[in-house]
């Protein structure tokens, strides 16, 4: 990165006219990461975390090359990469082993879905899905340690601002009596059954098995209960389809269809769906569903194919976008859709 690219030529240049040895790259960046850490424990201070936590803490942090490399891998890093074929992504992620324990997970946690369905509106089958598609069911959650790997990525300054509040939040979780054994989850700082990040684990995290604690690392009715008040919080309206799956007319006229407005967030993802328009006007225009029927004719939804005409297409309604707001990916948004209809049979 350009900072790191002149930190490193400046301190080089300091180090040769002083006549100390340079150091390899690694040492410059613990060397820089070291020297950060005082303004990351200022920062936390003026943030309100009390003293004890950042002592306990900061002393023991190293710098993380690897998680730094790991996200400047992310696609949002390549902007103009081509879009793959969704097929083989669905064929992974909606796979007979997923949907099979999504079943079980279904059924064994309906007595505390159905509650928690009651209580938000959101299907059960889609809390399922999400906790499929994040953990599979718990089973994966990470084993990074949470305050390094947001420091480190915090120092690296690509993305300095969002992951300052995430360290800090992680030092507010542990002002509020989380221990710092439990600060584990994946390289970017999401963990527990959810992947929240803890920013969001500190602002809607939920208790869903009546215990006084929010733990969604081992309590099942916890992390559903937390995923259930995600999406009631994003939008999600009870009672509207995710989407579905829809054949499409032949001579359907996708030029008048086109999407003109741009999304603020990942406009690259919305600008694959088409603009706008009621269950009516889709039926006057000749798209018919495959596995279900209508929903109500003023429901509005949007038109996305993601493997071009002729492929399988869907009819999305505003709750999936409340699916992207927790991974602002179509294929992902389509997979949780899909696993959470295949669950639900």
């Amino acid at each position: 990165m350009p900072f790191l690219r002149s930190y490193r030529v400046c301190l080089t240049a300091l180090l040769v006219a002083i006549g100390l040895p340079i150091l390899p790259a690694v040492a410059q960046d613990e060397a820089g990461f070291q020297a950060y850490l005082k303004t990351l424990s200022a920062e936390a201070a003026a943030a309100g975390v009390r003293s004890s936590t950042i002592d306990s803490v900061i002393p023991t942090l190293t710098y993380n090359a690897r998680v730094v490399e790991l996200d400047r891998q992310q696609p949002e890093s390549r902007p103009n990469a081509p879009i793959p074929a969704f097929a083989p992504y669905r064929a992974r992620h909606v796979d007979a082993d997923r949907i099979n324990r999504g079943r079980v997970a279904y059924q064994r946690a309906r007595p505390r879905l159905s509650a928690i369905e009651r209580e938000t509106g959101v299907p059960e089958s889609i809390m399922v899905a999400i906790w499929g598609h994040e953990t599979n069911y718990g089973r994966v959650m990470g084993g990074f340690d949470l305050p390094r790997a947001l420091a480190s990525l915090a120092y690296e300054g690509r993305r300095r601002a969002l992951f300052t509040e995430e360290f800090i939040a992680t030092l507010k979780m542990m002002d509020r009596g989380i221990p710092r054994a439990k600060l584990v989850g994946s390289w970017a700082g999401a963990f527990g059954g959810p992947q929240f990040l803890p920013s969001v684990y500190l602002r809607l995290a939920r208790d869903g098995d009546g215990d006084g604690v929010a733990d969604i690392w081992s309590s099942d009715a916890d992390t559903l209960a937390s995923i259930g008040n995600y999406f009631v919080n994003a939008g999600w309206r009870a009672g509207v389809p995710w989407g579905f799956a829809v054949s499409v007319p032949p001579g359907l006229d996708r030029r008048m269809l086109a999407n003109r407005t741009t999304s603020p967030r990942c406009p690259r993802v919305h600008a694959r769906q088409s603009g706008w328009k009621t269950i009516a006007e889709w039926r006057a225009l000749g798209l018919a569903p495959q596995t279900r029927t209508w929903p109500a004719d003023n429901v509005l939804a949007t038109l996305l194919e993601p493997d071009g005409p002729g492929a399988t297409a869907y009819l999305l309604t505003g709750n999936y976008r409340v699916i992207l707001d927790y991974n602002c990916s179509n294929f992902y948004a389509l997979s949780v859709g899909l696993l959470a209809d295949a669950v639900e049979r």
